[in-house]
């Protein structure tokens, strides 16, 4: 080796002991994510930035508890992978003693001015107003709130789009996929977000600016953040929902604040066979959603979440379950108790299986020769999915599940196979099983679900509750 190779070698090494120095550890990384949002407080008495193992250990605990992680206090990597996620840069102060949702103050007026001052750079203008506008609009529908946009001159709420330097907020951003937006509590009325995201709307690609804008203006209304992860003012950004509805904490706190609506606004996209209006059942024989179990569960006609349980259906929605109707006055000649139900967006059919036959929908209309017979696969399976990755449906027993394309030939010999082949740490006798619209599958089984990363493998934290986390039935 030459001394000139020698010498570059060195200086590598050097470069590179250099950069892992500068890199926070992950203890660092962990200590600085609880100060920043809210689970440490030093002291003002405290002359140093030194926290103990202990009050570091505690602060842990809380923000696993917040996340819905396991209690330990360490710095483990399920706990860092939570940090590592998209969120508003407003701290966490959650509500210990109810944990419900947290007022932070109100506007003594509710007919608001909102204007816009800075524009996303990768957005179109008006794009953006009109997301900004639907994100009010979450709002003035459960609560006695107008907002109003002006062009000009002073407004109560400003909303503007910086990067990590601006000469108008004293809280730079961190670059893409970090801190994605803040607020102020109400009369300061800032709500800011980080120019440096994709921002977008109607795609799963880069951050939604209709949902991230109506958390921010929930701050900028007097709500903090909420401990119910599948409500609108949980801390970490939740990803593109299209149906996206108001959680019942969301609507409980923005009405502790300002009041009930006096007309209520129908939700977008409700059916026409599920309105609230439809004639009340007996109760007798209606299923509580927050009690009763699942029969099944598909991601179906106009892309809505429904749920059957006895003879009954209802749609799920990020606000609750909306009103329970019978099954037949949706689906003529379908029967009550079904095994399972699958939805296929490749050919817009629906699927139904009861006992021995299985009958398939077009729509809400029963498709010519149906109901037929199951002959290649076992009477009263447990649950059905699509699988839009190779687009075959997945029919599951017991043990055992099944591959069927509807549109191929099918070797059905060598099933069933074992779930435990396929999916690791999926239950068996499941009760129902869905891949919904943000592409992730999800198995139901006795109150509980589990949901599946890429790799096929159950992600940590699950099991969680499907009455809390789905039917967002309170606890």
């Amino acid at each position: 080796m030459t001394g000139l190779e020698l010498l570059c070698q060195v200086c590598t090494l050097a470069f590179f002991a250099s950069a892992a120095a500068s890199r926070p550890s992950e203890e660092q990384e962990a200590v600085r994510y609880l100060l920043q949002f809210g689970y440490l407080q030093k002291p003002l008495e405290r002359l140093t930035d030194d926290f103990t193992n202990a009050e570091v250990a505690a602060a842990m605990r809380s923000f696993q508890l917040a996340s819905e992680l396991p209690p330990t206090g360490l710095r483990d990597a399920a706990t860092l992978e939570k940090m590592r996620q998209p969120r508003c840069g407003v701290e966490d102060p959650f509500n210990q003693k109810t944990l419900k949702y947290l007022l932070l103050g109100h506007w003594r007026r509710k007919n608001l001015t909102y204007r816009i001052y800075r524009y996303a750079p990768d957005m179109a203008a008006s794009a953006a107003r009109r997301a900004i506008q639907a994100a009010f609009k979450y709002w003035s529908d459960v609560a006695p709130l107008s907002f109003r946009e002006v062009q000009h001159g002073p407004a109560d709420i400003r909303i503007s789009f910086h990067g990590a330097y601006s000469w108008i907020c004293s809280r730079p951003f961190d670059g893409p996929g970090k801190v994605l937006a803040h607020a102020d509590i109400p009369k300061e009325g800032t709500v800011h977000f980080d120019e440096d995201e994709l921002w977008t709307e109607g795609s799963f690609r880069g951050v939604n600016l209709r949902i991230v804008a109506a958390h921010e203006i929930g701050h900028a209304l007097g709500l903090g953040h909420s401990r119910h992860p599948a409500a609108l003012m949980a801390p970490v950004y939740g990803g593109y929902r299209p149906h996206f509805r108001l959680h019942f904490d969301d609507i409980n706190g923005i009405q502790a604040l300002y009041g009930k609506k006096t007309l209520p606004a129908t939700p977008a996209g409700t059916l026409p066979g599920l309105q609230p209006t439809s004639p009340s059942l007996p109760p007798a024989k209606v299923p509580d959603p927050c009690t009763d179990s699942l029969d099944a569960l598909m991601f179906g006609p106009y892309e809505q979440t429904y749920a059957f349980s006895g003879g009954y259906v209802w749609t799920v929605t990020d606000s609750g379950p909306r009103p329970l109707k019978e099954i037949s006055s949706l689906w003529k000649g379908l029967p009550a108790q079904l095994d399972a139900a699958v939805h296929s967006p490749r050919t817009k059919r629906s699927y139904f299986f009861k006992g021995d036959k299985v009958w398939r929908y077009h729509g809400f209309q029963l498709d010519a020769g149906y109901p037929k017979p199951l002959t290649r696969i076992s009477a009263k399976i447990d649950a059905a999915f699509y699988w839009p990755v190779n687009k075959k449906i997945f029919l599951f027993k017991g043990t055992g599940y099944w591959q069927w394309d509807e549109l191929g030939w099918n070797n059905l010999s060598s099933y069933p196979k074992k779930i435990s082949m396929l999916f690791s740490g999926v239950p068996s006798h499941l009760d129902a099983a869905v891949a919904w619209e943000n592409g992730r599958v999800y198995f139901f089984k006795g109150g509980q679900y589990w949901r599946v990363n890429a790799q096929l493998r159950v992600e940590k934290g699950y099991p969680l509750s499907t009455t809390e986390r789905w039917m967002h039935c309170e606890a």
